[in-house]
């Protein structure tokens, strides 16, 4: 039929009407010479318009399919040049584990729809391909712990540890180099919006037959005492360099009973934390005493509670006066502590200046000066140190860690062990004889020998 009806055209006629029947019109000449020898050719597989006189190209075809061509068969596979690649098991069981953890959160759609794309993201690099299932296991957790804080949804590590089973170690280790490879920014994380997020989930809230009625207290009351208290705690230097999850426990606890102190100040910490349903943190005891000490001081500058002895146990009842009173009781206990230093150096430099003399003129026979006087001054020394240490110090300066002996330090010092089987020579027993009875002992036995 083709032949046919291009039969008694020319050549140039009969292209032209090839091109009709294909559906799209061939241009009349090439742009570049003006010939009209311009040909169809396959270059491959794919369709070129050329000019056989100076080799223009008119024309060029799709370098790469589309996915509906594909679908529909329009191209052979030879031709297709597009490349679908399908997610392995793996990253589909990390998917999944992502949706499941943020449901069980309960964080917004658009903290979970992040959490995938980031974990997407972290799954296909290069640092995250060959790494064991644990790795990629605490993988899922750093995506949505990262989309949380991104999106200002306070958590802590040790919560996603805990529902995914994974080890701290293993987890930060995982999270630090998650944030190194993707080169992500992570606001910081509020101290206050973290007792809110940790505080909601405690079961004395919540109308239980299991807990007696006298333990049960309201969300909100708790929750805006224990964040004074962990402000205090802030303003005390007793936050610093510490993990918030034992502090925010030791707060809340206190905050509880200093809401009904008759009925809960026999409760221990222990019990506490299996009527909320936490684990108990082991720093949490040390964190309660040292706000406790706090309380004490602070509650010794009030006028109405001076007549009265406070302790750990009974400043839990006066909770809610300190904490209304703070920044003036904070002022006037660095103020009494600042005024007392000054008294204490002001006595020990005229101390120092009046026995200078007396100091100067105590010495022995030889010209040194006695054991006495020199013991007196070194006990000036400590004094005055520890007469100047400050009211509130942070936990690195307030507790020093007792350095261990070096071995080869002490070799150092000593370079032959004692044994007690030494010569002692007559100088050194001269310095050990200080009455006449000894001298004249000393002198009757070396004559017997």
């Amino acid at each position: 039929m083709l032949k046919l009806v291009c039969g008694g055209l020319s050549k140039s006629g009969a292209r032209g009407c090839l091109a009709e029947v294909r559906g799209w019109k061939m241009p009349g000449c090439c742009p570049e010479c003006g010939s009209s020898e311009v040909v169809e050719d396959s270059h491959y597989s794919q369709s070129h318009l050329v000019c056989t006189e100076c080799g223009f190209v008119l024309t060029e075809g799709l370098l790469t399919t589309t996915r509906s061509e594909e679908t529909f068969s329009q191209v052979r596979y030879s031709e297709s040049t597009a490349e679908v690649k399908k997610p392995c098991r793996n990253q589909i069981q990390g998917q999944k584990r992502v949706h499941d953890l943020c449901r069980i959160l309960r964080v917004r759609p658009i903290v979970e729809d992040s959490a995938s794309e980031l974990y997407l993201k972290a799954y296909e690099h290069q640092s995250f391909l060959h790494v064991t299932l644990e790795k990629k296991e605490a993988l899922v957790g750093c995506c949505v712990h990262i989309s949380c804080r991104q999106h200002n949804w306070p958590l802590t590590l040790s919560t996603i540890c805990s529902l995914l089973h994974v080890e701290p170690t293993l987890f930060s280790t995982v999270y630090q180099q998650l944030l190194k490879e993707l080169r992500l920014d992570i606001p910081t994380l509020s101290l206050l919006d973290l007792v809110k997020t940790h505080c909601d989930g405690f079961n004395l809230f919540q109308n239980s037959a299991s807990i007696p009625s006298q333990f049960l207290e309201n969300k909100e009351k708790v929750v805006e005492r224990a964040m004074q208290l962990v402000e205090l705690a802030s303003e005390t230097w007793l936050v610093t360099g510490r993990h918030p999850v034992p502090i925010i426990t030791a707060a809340a606890y206190l905050a509880w009973q200093s809401l009904l102190p008759g009925h809960r100040l026999k409760c221990s910490l222990g019990r506490f934390c299996k009527l909320v349903g936490v684990r108990q943190p082991p720093p949490a005891s040390q964190r309660v005493k040292e706000m406790l000490d706090i309380l004490v001081r602070l509650a010794s500058q009030l006028a109405w509670l001076v007549p009265q002895q406070l302790d750990a146990k009974t400043v839990v009842k006066y909770t809610d006066d300190i904490l209304r009173h703070r920044t003036l009781l904070l002022k006037q206990t660095l103020s009494l502590a600042w005024a007392d230093n000054t008294n204490v150096q002001s006595d020990l430099s005229k101390q120092t200046e009046m026995g200078g003399g007396a100091e100067g003129g105590s010495t022995d026979g030889d010209g040194r000066k006695s054991v006495s006087s020199l013991a007196e001054h070194a006990g000036d020394k400590v004094s005055r140190q520890t007469c100047i240490t400050p009211v509130f110090l942070p936990p690195c300066l307030n507790q020093r860690k007792r350095k261990k002996a070096c071995p080869e330090a002490e070799a150092s010092l000593h370079t032959e062990p004692t044994t007690g089987e030494e010569e002692i020579s007559d100088s050194e027993i001269e310095q050990y004889l200080r009455t006449p009875e000894e001298v004249a002992a000393f002198k009757a036995a070396r004559a017997i020998l």
